[in-house]
């Protein structure tokens, strides 16, 4: 028997299976990004329709570590809060059966024409939504290619008896022996980061007749803990707590469900076994050519049945599994940074839908200090406050460097695989950022121009100093309006800030018209109308840069 050829064909066929996946599901989020990025922003409060949204989202991409990744995006751009993700997550590992339930259709026969056809769209077509669905194809198609090379692999040991004798040791007659396999299926899904791989070489050693059901049941439950290594692989480095919270939360739910289960894992294997023959599966022993045929439905089933029961048990005592996450979290800093630059994690470069939400959140900071910036500024238009004034290079040197970060990040993710409607975003955002920056330096001509005229002794008539405050407050008006439709878009948004910017232009000539009587009337000084004229201008300005930001907002948020 030449074992060298067993191991490398049995892990190439692994490995073919993984990348399968991995294909799959960057195709399917490339191809459905803003699909399941609008269904994922759109979640109510509501915690059943959060765990159906994410068992559909998970069937959808085929991967419940990508939706958990996404949702800590989500979560760590303020877009979603924590419990209505941990909502998402318990869906999640619902939906991530669906594969091993396609795997148990057996549809390795399609696996070759799948490959041709995967292959012919991802490289010969010239439509980027058509590649996309070529990835999602190559990998079905390699996925179940891998599952037929890791069988053909594992043949010559089905009757070889060191192997038998091995693994026989993966026993579930005792309690430690259920916990060895337990930690077994966790470790191998900690090593290839893919529970669908594990369980899809469970299912094969089944068929083969390596493992007996009730071991592979086992190691199912190991590696739904084992899958929850990724989440937590994406939150290292992170200073977000509220992402930590998010990888805690489906650690606790995985590890916690497993632990119920173990407490009646016979009760649970006969009742698998019960369901599965009701349900028109033939016996779980059935051998035929060699193979117990049957034995991967079983697997599937199970491995469903588990999910459906923890999310059950955890959606009625969320808050308490919410509650259990943040304590043992880390724990917020009583002090934040005042200037405090972005930090962009490199681990969520493979889900653009992550990364862009997390941008999301940090321009929205960006566009906040800004206006903070805005209000002081406005402020000293009545009454001279020097530390506000003081402060205006550090405020326009902080939104310089947020503009660096984001646009680089934001190039970042562009020289990735991105769809259309992903490349049209990562250009508005860009635009968006730009036009912060803007509103940033026409804020520090108006703090610059005060200073000035404070400093020459220069004095404006009452009525030019309620013109300036009234435009001030229409410019601060705007800009909350814009900030708060980046968090929540309501209908009719483009044509209200189209209406705000007309009206700014609106009372900057109006404002003009009534100066030049004030000069006519020599009721104010030609420099200091001249200053006054620049101040009018400036925040008519920052109303062009607020309705360009609003622009953006409107075509992609």
């Amino acid at each position: 028997m030449n074992i060298s050829g067993i191991i490398f064909q049995t892990l190439g066929g692994l490995g073919l299976f993984i990348l399968g996946m991995k294909m799959m599901t960057e195709g399917l989020q490339a191809a459905a990004g803003q699909k399941i990025r609008g269904i994922l922003e759109a979640i109510s409060s509501n915690r059943f329709l959060g765990c159906l949204t994410g068992a559909g989202v998970t069937a959808m991409v085929q991967s419940s570590s990508a939706t958990t990744v996404m949702l800590i995006g989500f979560v760590s751009a303020g877009i979603m809060s924590l419990e209505n993700a941990v909502g998402v997550v318990i869906g999640a590992n619902v939906g991530t059966t669906i594969t091993g339930q396609m795997i148990a259709f057996k549809l390795t026969k399609v696996a070759l024409p799948a490959i041709a056809v995967g292959v012919g769209l991802k490289y010969f077509s010239k439509e980027r939504n058509f590649r996309h669905i070529g990835d999602v194809v190559l990998g079905f198609g390699l996925l179940f290619y891998g599952m037929t090379v890791m069988k053909q692999g594992l043949a010559p040991i089905k009757t070889d008896p060191q192997f038998i004798s091995f693994f026989t040791t993966f026993s579930t007659d005792s309690m430690l022996g259920i916990l060895l396999c337990v930690g077994m299926g966790a470790l191998l899904t900690v090593m290839v980061q893919s529970s669908s791989a594990t369980v899809g070489l469970t299912m094969t050693l089944a068929t083969s007749g390596l493992l007996e059901f009730p071991t592979a049941m086992a190691l199912v439950l190991g590696e739904n803990i084992g899958t929850t290594i990724t989440a937590q692989l994406a939150t290292i480095g992170s200073k977000n707590i509220e992402a930590h919270q998010t990888a805690n939360a489906h650690t606790v739910f995985n590890v916690a469900g497993v632990g119920i289960i173990l407490l009646i894992f016979p009760v649970f294997v006969n009742t698998v076994q019960t369901l599965s023959l009701k349900i028109g599966a033939g016996p779980v022993d059935l051998l035929v050519d060699g193979e117990y045929v049957n034995a991967a439905r079983y697997i599937a089933n199970g491995h469903t049945l588990f999910n459906v029961i923890n999310a059950a048990i955890f959606l009625i005592i969320l808050p308490r599994l919410v509650q259990l996450t943040i304590f043992i979290s880390p724990k917020k800093k009583a002090k934040k940074e005042r200037y405090q630059i972005p930090e962009f994690d490199a681990r969520f470069m493979d889900s653009p839908i992550a990364a862009l939400a997390r941008v999301k959140g940090e321009i929205i900071r960006m566009a906040d200090f800004a206006h903070m910036g805005l209000r002081k500024t406005s402020t000293c238009l009545k009454v001279r406050d020097d530390d506000i004034l003081g402060e205006r290079e550090a405020i326009e040197d902080h939104l310089d460097s947020f503009q660096k970060v984001i646009i680089k990040y934001l190039i970042t993710i562009s020289q990735g695989e991105i769809n259309a409607p992903e490349s049209k975003e990562i250009s508005e955002m860009m635009r968006i950022t730009n036009n912060i920056e803007r509103l940033g330096d026409t804020m520090e001509n108006v703090s610059r121009t005060l200073e000035k005229i404070y400093d020459q002794g220069f004095q404006f008539s009452d009525a030019a100093i309620k013109d300036l405050v009234e435009i001030s407050d229409e410019v601060d008006r705007f800009m909350g309006f814009v900030i708060r439709e980046m968090n929540e878009k309501t209908e009719g948004f483009y044509q209200k800030a189209l209406a705000q910017e007309d009206l700014i232009d609106q009372m900057r000539e109006k404002m003009r018209e009534k100066h030049i009587k004030r000069l006519q009337v020599s009721s104010c000084s030609v420099d200091t109308g001249v200053l006054f004229v620049a101040l009018i201008s400036y925040y008519e300005k920052m109303g062009d840069y607020c309705y360009n930001i609003a622009t953006g907002v409107n075509r992609i948020l």
